[in-house]
């Protein structure tokens, strides 16, 4: 699952256990983009601070979870298809797949060269509010009922039931600091409050 994690909340784990509940993964690796092609870091605390939080969100976690800082540890534009070839030429054999909310389905046609993607990865959609699951025109991506590792599927996943997003958390954390926002692990706002992030 790659994103900004600025900040991780409910919702990144929720689809985290349905991935991992739905899909039969072997390990499920969250990727923390060093930097958007499509949206700025709003708010953004630093990659060391947000690496820190993803890190304690996934204390106590399902244990096939980890961090992978490939994207912070490159720097720069992040780029899924870079970390993809970056990915299979350090694991070759490995099957990928994107997780994903159906919010980002229609931006899949202007990533940087989608059709690789979908030569290296497979995607999995979970359902966002007011975002049907519509196939996107990108060569390779087709749907499928079930993952069965090959690059190009499209599966899709229940909804996560949350709607949250990591900058209406922002916002709230901003306007009312002393205040549980709601939607964040206990852990997440207990070293947000002891570094003050996102004041």
């Amino acid at each position: 699952m790659r994103g900004a994690f600025n900040p991780p909340h409910e919702g990144h784990l929720k689809l985290a256990r349905l991935a991992l509940e739905h899909l039969n993964l072997d390990e499920l690796r969250f990727v923390p983009t060093a930097l958007s092609p499509h949206k700025p870091n709003a708010g953004d605390p630093g990659a060391d601070a947000r690496l820190r939080l993803l890190a304690e969100a996934l204390t106590g976690f399902d244990p096939r979870c980890r961090v992978e800082p490939l994207e912070l540890q490159r720097g720069g534009t992040s780029y899924t298809v870079d970390t993809l070839e970056a990915l299979a030429q350090r694991e070759p054999g490995h099957a990928w797949i994107l997780l994903m909310g159906s919010d980002q389905l229609p931006t899949l046609p202007a990533w940087r060269r989608p059709e690789r993607i979908f030569e290296l990865a497979s995607a999995a959609v979970a359902l966002r509010p007011g975002f049907p699951l519509l196939l996107p025109a990108v060569a390779g991506l087709y749907p499928s009922a079930t993952w069965s590792g090959r690059p190009g599927e499209l599966v899709a996943l229940p909804a996560t039931g949350l709607d949250l997003a990591s900058s209406n958390l922002r916002t709230r954390l901003q306007a009312s600091p002393e205040e549980d926002p709601g939607g964040l692990p206990p852990q997440v706002l207990g070293t947000i409050r002891t570094e003050n992030l996102y004041r």
